[in-house]
């Protein structure tokens, strides 16, 4: 088999990338070991975040520091034998966290952001997939009334990202969301996002997309990749496919293939976990809720009410654990007391590849001709696999970029 454009990893990034390139005329073969939407695509909170305009910092307050140190917070666990090798990691993220450079990172990121959600909007028409879309954003709830001041000041200075939301005072919020506990002081509704159903469909159906539009999915193991004679080749259950040019968007393993071909990029893990849960007497869910104390989120999925967690570090191939899960399941059962009994046989565990500086690596490797990279998005995948697959798949077919694609160079690692 021979195309003139291999795009390796079939999550929401690969595939929104094989959809750009096949719109721009590329001959694209998607190829996956699993099939498409089974990874990290799969197990998210369903956010197209549109507000999250300012990307997950590391803490700077000694405060903050002392208690995660401690290991007992919900929101970030660490694996005390994992420590030692992800510490290097760790203190660059620290040090990217910064004020200045945060900031810098937001601006970085912020035309990929702002565009998430009409990319989306573009393929899930195209696709139909409406039904797995709702427009009621998501709300950002508080437990403590010096946490919800400490927010609401804040917000003045979002003002000039224009983001859409409303402050709900704590009987705003029991009208909004009745169901959850009445000691809830209030929250913030994000408006301009939109929350998928089911994201591992909606992964599915863009790939089904790219299928009908005539592109082939093969299944094969990128980790064969090699480039002979000037062209690149793979193994897949179909024989030999040879390309032209080569996109990967493996997420959290790109390492396999970067670390192969002599790229020393600091790709990092963030472990992450779901389950699925019924709910009592009828009761419903009406948005996504973020706890944000416990660092957790709620989401009305077509399965149940997923809950996702938020951050643990530990060996990307060692097993999961219950700890993070159980810590935010009881807080959860408070906020929301209507959640009911457990749906899945055992919680789901994910990986989210993260660079220190909050940025995804898109664009061509260095020092391979026909060789391009797109992944590294962090908790944003989702988010931005569209807007990042846009935004490659310009710079492969010699198109003008919507933005700089300067920040997001695999080079700055050189």
């Amino acid at each position: 088999m021979h195309c003139q454009t291999l795009v390796l990893g079939a999550g929401i990034v690969g595939v929104s990338t094989a959809l750009h390139l096949q719109a721009r005329g590329r001959q694209v073969i998607l190829l996956d070991r699993d099939d498409p939407g089974t990874g990290t695509s799969h197990g998210n909170a369903g956010l197209i975040e549109r507000s999250s305009v300012i990307p997950y910092a590391f803490p700077r307050q000694f405060g903050a520091l002392l208690r995660y140190g401690l290991n007992r917070q919900p929101d970030v666990r660490y694996s005390v034998l994992h420590l030692p090798k992800a510490a290097p990691w760790l203190l660059r993220y620290w040090q990217q966290s910064a004020p200045g450079r945060l900031a810098g990172a937001a601006a970085d990121m912020l035309p990929l952001v702002q565009r998430s959600v009409e990319e989306h909007d573009a393929l899930v028409q195209a696709a139909g997939l409406e039904g797995l879309i709702q427009a009621k954003g998501w709300i950002e709830v508080y437990r403590d009334p010096v946490l919800f001041q400490q927010a609401k000041a804040e917000l003045k200075g979002l003002a000039r990202y224009g983001l859409q939301y409303q402050i709900l005072e704590r009987g705003q919020l029991q009208a909004c969301e009745h169901q959850l506990d009445s000691t809830v002081v209030g929250g913030i509704h994000w408006l301009d996002p939109k929350t998928v159903t089911n994201p591992g469909a909606l992964t599915r159906g863009y790939a089904a997309l790219f299928v009908q539009r005539g592109g082939q999915f093969v299944h094969g193991d990128a980790r064969s990749l090699r480039q002979v004679d000037g062209r690149w080749q793979v193994d897949s259950q179909r024989g030999l496919i040879t390309a032209e040019e080569v996109v990967a968007c493996l997420g959290p393993q790109s390492g396999d293939l970067f670390e192969r071909l002599g790229y020393r990029i600091p790709l990092g893990i963030k472990r992450g976990y779901h389950m699925h849960y019924s709910t009592r007497e009828g009761a419903q869910l009406l948005h996504a809720i973020c706890d944000t104390q416990g660092g957790y989120v709620l989401a009305p999925m077509a399965r149940g009410v997923r809950l996702t967690t938020g951050i643990e570090f530990a060996a990307s191939d060692a097993p999961g654990n219950e700890i993070q899960l159980k810590r935010c399941e009881a807080l959860a059962r408070k906020l929301f007391p209507a959640l009911g009994e457990r749906l899945d046989d055992k919680p789901w565990l994910g990986r989210r590849p993260c660079l220190p500086d909050m940025r995804p690596v898109i664009g061509p490797a260095p020092r391979h001709k026909g060789l391009w990279f797109n992944f590294g998005h962090a908790h944003h995948g989702l988010t931005l696999g569209p807007v990042s697959g846009r935004l490659v798949a310009e710079l492969l077919t010699g198109e003008r970029p919507f933005t700089d694609p300067a920040p997001y160079s695999a080079a700055r690692f050189d």
